[in-house]
């Protein structure tokens, strides 16, 4: 881990890290939280940074989502992944269809392994949920999953920080 902190801090800024990594798909705001909080850098600032960079991609994924999996699927690399990642995600739609907007936020705003706010635009594009309704409901689920977040991270990087 301290090899990749180092490779970070020498190539861009520990801000521009967090900004980085929260727009990385499955690891997005759950894993910035925990690499600004690693780096000390203050936890408002961390959790505004995370935010944004979390909801940069999601217009577009809302938009050329379904376009984005059709095309992935015909790629012979990539199309066992994509079926299985679809598979995946539908899987969970129900939940998300039954209580629309709520199921929506919910979904992305749990930090569980699977979810977020990539996932979260995804389904919502398969499901053909309006873009607006969507987009406000990953809003929404982004700001819990921040929260949840700075609140888990500071908690466990305090208690390494005793024993340190």
């Amino acid at each position: 881990m301290d090899t990749i902190f180092r490779f970070l801090t020498e190539h861009i800024s520990a801000y521009g890290a967090v900004f980085l990594v929260s727009m990385i798909p499955l690891i997005e705001l759950r894993g910035s939280v925990i690499v600004g909080t690693a780096f000390g850098l203050p936890w408002l600032n961390v959790l505004a940074l995370s935010i944004v960079g979390n909801l940069i991609p999601i217009p577009f994924i809302l938009i050329f989502g379904e376009k984005l999996i059709a095309w992935l699927k015909t790629l012979p690399m990539l199309s066992r992944l994509t079926n299985w990642y679809e598979a995946r995600l539908m899987s969970k739609s129900t939940t998300i269809q039954k209580y629309a907007f709520y199921g929506l936020w919910a979904f992305v705003g749990i930090p569980l392994p699977g979810t977020g706010a990539w996932s979260g635009s995804l389904i919502a594009a398969l499901l053909d949920v309006p873009p607006k309704k969507a987009f406000a409901a990953v809003i929404c689920g982004v700001l819990t999953a921040g929260i949840i977040m700075t609140i888990g991270s500071r908690g466990v990087v305090g208690l390494f920080q005793l024993f340190a």
